[in-house]
């Protein structure tokens, strides 16, 4: 099957899937916030810590109309500008007219699993999302988060923790299952690599207690706080992309693995294009 039809397949529910519900989210209010657009270099205080992050605004806002935002976070020993380069997310959010929010970790590695000793990057992303809505119209109803390697980490924990304020998830390479988690269901799309050997597919890899759970195994557990039917659906046609999906899920969210044969540990481009497939994952999703 051809990688565009693949996608096609894969992602045409998405589009059309019911809105997630959510508690206190109303209709938002009117804005006037003008900005400049590009990039720029964002300082905040988060937890009597100095923070920085990197925020995109596209040409197109217009300071009036409410922008989706997508909080992109880098991999372990990553850079928020790194990251940027990589999944390419801006050029794709100056095409459909978003805000990204690319946070930095202290010491490029985000505490996750959280180490009370270290700062609270929970809190330091909520305040970036109030920093961010503080310049700019964002539609709280749609704020994304996704990351690699040690930022999907760090996305799973968010989806957990920030339940009201994210309105889902697409971690690459390195989707966990931060229990225990309360709240409404989460949409969650995924995507790795079955040749990763740096964050493992299939878990129980002996770089501590974060990687013992398998993909599948945090994804069964996303389905289960989604109130999913107990058995996946595996789609596994010709070629390099194959599928994992829970149905019958609270609030029809979905819940999907995309897995790509032969990749390694990279962000991936060439089998699939996963930016572009996180973002039409993420544009049908909203809270109410």
């Amino acid at each position: 099957m051809r990688v565009s039809s693949f996608v096609a397949a894969a992602f045409g529910i998405t589009v059309f899937a019911s809105p997630v519900q959510a508690q206190n989210v109303s209709a938002p209010a009117s804005c006037d916030l003008r900005h400049a657009p590009g990039v720029a270099e964002n300082q905040l205080t988060s937890g009597q810590r100095q923070r920085t992050y990197r925020l995109f605004v596209p040409a197109g806002y217009d300071g009036r109309t409410r922008l989706p935002l997508v909080l992109n976070l880098h991999p372990s020993g990553g850079t928020s500008a790194g990251q940027a380069r990589t999944s390419g997310m801006e050029q794709i959010a100056e095409r459909e007219n978003f805000a990204v929010a690319s946070p930095q970790a202290e010491n490029g590695r985000w505490n996750v699993p959280v180490d009370s000793n270290r700062a609270d990057d929970v809190a330091y992303v909520s305040d970036v999302i109030d920093h961010v809505s503080a310049q700019l119209c964002v539609d709280r109803a749609r704020v994304y988060a996704t990351g690699f390697s040690g930022g999907a980490r760090m996305s799973s924990l968010l989806a957990c923790k920030l339940n009201t304020r994210i309105a889902a998830i697409a971690p690459v390479a390195g989707l966990r299952w931060p229990a225990p988690c309360s709240g409404r269901p989460v949409p969650v799309l995924t995507l790795h690599g079955l040749a990763d050997q740096q964050n493992t597919y299939d878990g129980k890899a002996n770089r501590g207690a974060e990687w013992v759970e398998s993909v599948p195994e945090a994804l069964a557990g996303w389905a289960g706080h989604n109130g999913c039917n107990d058995k996946v659906i595996l789609e596994d046609p010709d070629g390099p992309l194959s599928t994992m999906r829970y149905t019958g899920c609270r609030g029809d969210v979905e819940v999907r693995l995309v897995r790509i044969d032969a990749l390694g540990h990279t962000w991936p481009k060439q089998e699939i294009d996963a930016t572009g497939a996180i973002w039409q994952f993420f544009k049908s999703q909203r809270l109410r």
